[in-house]
């Protein structure tokens, strides 16, 4: 059974860091792409970065270049996200998701099978 689960949120001001875990179980992680979304309320889930274990690449959104930086710890079985410079724009509930299918589209949330519970992060003065 493959688990995913998120830690690492909480309330920071704007202009902080914060880094977000996503660890892994029942599964190896060094042939799945990896990518955390996030949702805020009243939106959609939209992505916010990912992990090609392939081509070893990373990917990320306009949003959150520049800022924010995926990385992965696969002999810990472990994904992480470092927010740096956080906006108010960036509350959401973030989600860690993962899919051995790497030839699929890294930025739909639909071609991954396996998502955590969410955290919260909160940017607000």
């Amino acid at each position: 059974q493959v688990q995913l689960v998120e830690s690492g949120g909480g309330l920071v001001q704007p202009g902080s860091s914060l880094t977000l875990s996503c660890d892994a179980s029942g599964v190896t992680l060094t042939n799945y792409k990896m990518a955390w979304f996030r949702q805020a309320p009243g939106k959609e889930r939209v992505f916010v970065a990912g992990s090609s274990p392939a081509r070893r690449e990373s990917y990320y959104s306009d949003s959150v270049k520049g800022r924010f930086t995926i990385s992965r710890d696969n002999a810990k079985n472990t994904v992480f996200l470092q927010m740096n410079s956080l906006k108010p724009e960036d509350t959401a509930v973030y989600f860690c998701a993962g899919d051995a299918r790497n030839f699929l589209s890294m930025t739909s949330a639909t071609t991954y099978t396996y998502w955590g519970q969410g955290t919260q992060v909160t940017v607000s003065s």
